[in-house]
């Protein structure tokens, strides 16, 4: 299978900061490769310095064949890559349709299309179509700020923490809407709930102390309760 991100010994400092030391992972056309780790451990920082956000210091970041890693972040944007951050970032004084308006490069037939096929696995999103993003609830905030990524022609997602602070049965809706994105887009996932990402996701990349130190099949790792207990403190 085709890699369409490949992330090799990636350094990233933050002020005098360390904070990177050598993460490489890949991620595969049409997979969830998920990021695991402790909190403080790397990942958020790690999509961050893909983005551009907090640039590398050393290491390389390829995408889709080409050299990004120096790349200003609009730039990497505008290559394919969509980014979902922690916070999610949405604009609250907006309303739901104006949030999407302004995500849209273009309104053409494509993006209206992958718009419609986006808010049929986030019906809520319709529902509240009028509603001022900052007046949503915690679960409908994550949906739109992955319908806004996904509305565009991106090869990649990358998703941080898109289960935090959200109810079970919220979870459960979101899980199902990145099994159905995966069909049209390789997705990168940070994720803490263990039990999520290991049913959503096909790899994984384990980060300790800003380093990867592991990475495979995400069917490996289910059933390595070592691993999972040293480095995700699980069992």
């Amino acid at each position: 299978m085709k890699t369409l991100l490949k992330v090799d010994d990636i350094h990233t400092h933050i002020g005098q900061y360390h904070i990177l030391q050598g993460i490489s992972f890949e991620a595969r056309v049409g997979e969830v490769s998920v990021l695991l780790g402790r909190n403080g451990a790397g990942k958020t920082t790690t999509l961050k310095t893909i983005m551009g956000l907090t640039p590398a210091s050393k290491g390389s970041v390829t995408f889709d064949e080409r050299d990004i890693t120096k790349r200003a972040t609009y730039d990497i944007a505008n290559s394919g890559i969509g980014y979902v951050p922690e916070d999610q970032g949405i604009f609250g004084e907006l309303t739901v349709e104006e949030n999407m308006k302004v995500a849209m490069r273009k309104e053409d037939d494509a993006t209206l299309a992958r718009q419609e096929y986006v808010l049929e696995l986030f019906p809520d999103l319709k529902t509240y179509w009028k509603k001022d993003g900052g007046h949503l609830s915690g679960g409908q905030k994550q949906m739109l700020a992955m319908a806004r990524a996904f509305v565009h022609e991106n090869k990649l997602l990358l998703i941080d923490e898109p289960s935090k602070g959200l109810a079970p049965i919220v979870i459960e809706k979101v899980m199902e809407a990145i099994m159905e994105m995966k069909k049209k887009t390789t997705i990168v996932l940070v994720e803490q709930n263990f039990i999520m990402a290991s049913r959503i996701g096909d790899r994984y990349t384990l980060i300790d102390d800003g380093a990867t130190v592991q990475t495979g099949a995400m069917k490996e790792l289910i059933h390595d309760e070592e691993v999972k207990r040293k480095y995700l403190g699980i069992g």
